[in-house]
């Protein structure tokens, strides 16, 4: 008896045709942080884009394996993009042992992607700290009472350790050491503008000693 197996078999038949834009060399800003700003911009105006500083974080071990998740973009400006999690976690200790990583916006609606590609180091403790102190309450006992990554027996066993630190700290909760920023210093930083027939616009700064060159990538 052939197997049913959903949608899911009819994935290699799935089209989406890319015509909402063009990126071209003339239009491009002069720098990539520009660029960025640009797009992320336009990414927070759509309708259609519930978070636009959602992006994937990719990592490895120092034996090589990969992985990835998403995370949400905390800051940005010149010096690199910053996001904030637990040096405990995978994604921290993984960055420890081998500081470098990948970042993806997938824009989708827009058609649009940015792939950052980069070193990795953590922010100063201040910068954590402002950080931390501007969050929710709710938000700063949900990080502090998890373990992240590590295997925990229940749920229970978190909402237990959130109820304790809400009773502890009911105001403000202090920043835990091993929670913080984690600052990704682009040397390339690739823009990604989907096109019809495949033939896709992938535009990418590359820093080259002090100086950024641009270059048209195949698609």
């Amino acid at each position: 008896m052939e197997r049913e197996y959903g949608v899911v078999s009819q994935v290699g038949g799935m089209r989406v045709g890319y015509e909402r834009g063009t990126l071209t060399e003339s239009t491009l800003a002069d720098n990539w942080f520009d660029q960025f700003t640009r797009w992320f911009d336009e990414a927070a105006a759509a309708d259609e884009i519930a978070e636009p500083n959602a992006m994937i974080v990719a990592t490895a071990a120092a034996n090589g394996t990969p992985s990835a998740r998403t995370v949400l973009l905390k800051d940005a400006d010149e010096r690199g993009l910053t996001f904030y999690t637990h040096y405990t976690s995978r994604k921290g200790r993984e960055l420890t042992e081998n500081p470098r990583a990948t970042l993806l916006f997938p824009w989708h609606p827009l058609q649009r992607q940015v792939n950052v590609a980069g070193t990795v180091h953590r922010v100063d403790p201040a910068e954590s700290d402002a950080y931390w102190n501007s969050r929710p309450h709710g938000s700063q006992l949900g990080s502090a009472a998890s373990p992240q990554s590590r295997v925990v027996p229940d749920r229970a066993a978190l909402e237990d350790a959130e109820k304790t630190l809400a009773e502890r700290y009911p105001d403000a909760v202090p920043r835990p050491e091993t929670w913080g920023g984690f600052r990704v210093v682009p040397h390339t930083v690739e823009f990604w503008q989907g096109r019809p027939d495949r033939l896709h616009d992938r535009l990418r700064y590359r820093r080259d000693g002090e100086l950024w060159v641009v270059e048209r990538l195949g698609p």
